[in-house]
C-alpha cells in the first residue's frame, strides 16, 4: 500500500505531500487541485509503460505543465504589502513526481535538455530516477539510482554495481533496464506500477460501445472506457462473486435484476425491473443506470488491483444513487487501496463515514494546492532525490 504521494513544480502542485490510507477522498472547491493531482498520478503510471513523455507532450509540453508561480515567496508577497512577482532562480527547473510505500518507494525528476542538444525542446529529459526500501529516503535504503544517462544498482553485498548499458534521456529505467537478477527491485515496482487502474470515462451516450452487443471473452478488468462491460459482468458471475454482484444491483435498484444475453458469441446486457413486462436492453438504459452498472463492473472485478483511482464516480448519477455507489467503493478497499476524487457532498460525506477512510480537502493558497488541515496533520517524512 502506498504511505504518501508526493508532487513538486506541477500545474499548481508546486509542493504538495498527501498522505494516503486504505480509502482515500481527494475533494475541494473547483480549480483547487484535483484533476492536477489525478493527472500526476496517472504520469506516475506512465514511467512504468514509457510513456510519461508522451503524456507530458499532450498536455503541451514540460513548459506547460510547470508551476507558473515565482519559485518561493518572500515576506512581503505572502503578507501582502507587496505584489507577487518572480524572484531570482536558485534552483533547476524540475518536475518531480514519486510516491513512498511501505516496502519500496519511487521518484522521478524532469527537466530541460540542454541548451541546442534536441531539436525535441518541448520534451523534458529524465535527470533522476531512485528506488529504495521503506517510505524515507536515505543513503543506506537506496537501492536503484539512475543520474542522467548513468544507472547503478546493488548486488547481494550491498555494493554499487553499474549497468554498462546507458539509458536514453527521454526512457524510464523502468522500460529499459529489466534485468530481475541484478535489479528485481526495479521489476517489483515497475510491476506494482503498471498494475494501479484508473477509471475516469465512461462513455454512456447513444452510441456508447457498452450499449451495443460486443463479442464476449473473459474479461475480469473491465476496460478504460466499458466497451465491455457485458463480458466483465459475466466474467464476475462466472469466476467472481455473483451474490455480491446482485446485491450492488439491489442495492441500487431495489427489485431489479441482470441479465446477460449470448447469441453468436455476442452479449449484451439486459436489466429485469420491478413493474416492467420486459427487460431493458443497453440501448434503453437511462446514462446513470449504464454508469453505475459500468462502475459495479469496475469496483467488483474478480482481479482487484493494488491501487484503484476513480475520478468523479459520481458524474451522470442521481444523488440517490450516491450512498449505494459509496457503499460498493468501500467494499472494494477491503480487497485494493482506493483513491476517489470527487466533489459530490453527498457521496464524499457517506465515504467519510466509513471505517479508515483518509478525507483529503485541497485548497489554494497563492496559486499553490496545498492539504487545508496539513498544520493538524502528522505528515508522512519525504525527502527528494538531489541532482
Amino acid at each position: 500500500m502506498l504511505s504518501a504521494l508526493a508532487i513538486a513544480g506541477y500545474r499548481s502542485l508546486r509542493e504538495l505531500i498527501v498522505p494516503l490510507g486504505r480509502l482515500n477522498v481527494i475533494t475541494g472547491a473547483n480549480g483547487s487541485g484535483k484533476s492536477s493531482v489525478y493527472r500526476s498520478l496517472r504520469l506516475l503510471a506512465d514511467t512504468a509503460r514509457g510513456g510519461v513523455i508522451t503524456s507530458l507532450a499532450r498536455e503541451g509540453g514540460l513548459p506547460s505543465t510547470l508551476w507558473a508561480g515565482p519559485e518561493r515567496f518572500s515576506r512581503s508577497m505572502l503578507s501582502g504589502e507587496s505584489e507577487v512577482q518572480g524572484t531570482r532562480r536558485n534552483a533547476p527547473v524540475s518536475l518531480r513526481l514519486g510516491f513512498a510505500g511501505e516496502r519500496f518507494s519511487y521518484a522521478i525528476d524532469l527537466g530541460f535538455p540542454l541548451p541546442d542538444s534536441s531539436r525535441f525542446v518541448l520534451d523534458p529529459v529524465i535527470k533522476r530516477e531512485c528506488i529504495w526500501s521503506g517510505p524515507v529516503l536515505r543513503p543506506s535504503a537506496l537501492l536503484v539510482d539512475r543520474q542522467g544517462a548513468a544507472l547503478r544498482t546493488r548486488d547481494e553485498t550491498g555494493a554499487w554495481q553499474t549497468v554498462p548499458q546507458p539509458v536514453a534521456s527521454f526512457d524510464s529505467m523502468m522500460t529499459e533496464f529489466a534485468d530481475p537478477r541484478s535489479a528485481p527491485e526495479m521489476i517489483a515496482v515497475r510491476e506494482q506500477i503498471r498494475a494501479w487502474r484508473f477509471y475516469d470515462y465512461f462513455r454512456t451516450d447513444s452510441n456508447a460501445p457498452a450499449r451495443m452487443p460486443q463479442i464476449g471473452t473473459h474479461t475480469p478488468v473491465l476496460s478504460n472506457d466499458g466497451a465491455d462491460l457485458a463480458a466483465a459482468l459475466q466474467t464476475i458471475r462466472e469466476i467472481g462473486d455473483p451474490t455480491a454482484l446482485d446485491a450492488a444491483i439491489d442495492d441500487a435498484f431495489p427489485g431489479s435484476r441482470l441479465e446477460i444475453a449470448a447469441q453468436d458469441g455476442r452479449f449484451e446486457v439486459l436489466m429485469h425491473q420491478h413493474g416492467l413486462l420486459r427487460p431493458l436492453k443497453g440501448a434503453e438504459l437511462s446514462d446513470g443506470t449504464l454508469r453505475y452498472l459500468l462502475l459495479v463492473a469496475a469496483l467488483r472485478t474478480p482481479r482487484p488491483p493494488a491501487l484503484l483511482v476513480l475520478n468523479e464516480p459520481e458524474t451522470s448519477l442521481h444523488p440517490d444513487l450516491l450512498p449505494a455507489l459509496a457503499r460498493l467503493i468501500a467494499q472494494a478497499a477491503a480487497h485494493s487501496q482506493v483513491l476517489v476524487v470527487s466533489h459530490a457532498a453527498r457521496l464524499i460525506a457517506a465515504l467519510e463515514r466509513e471505517e479508515a477512510s483518509e478525507s483529503l480537502v485541497l485548497e489554494k493558497h497563492f496559486g499553490a494546492t496545498r492539504l487545508a488541515d496539513a498544520d493538524d496533520r502528522d505528515m508522512p517524512a519525504w525527502k527528494w532525490p538531489s541532482r
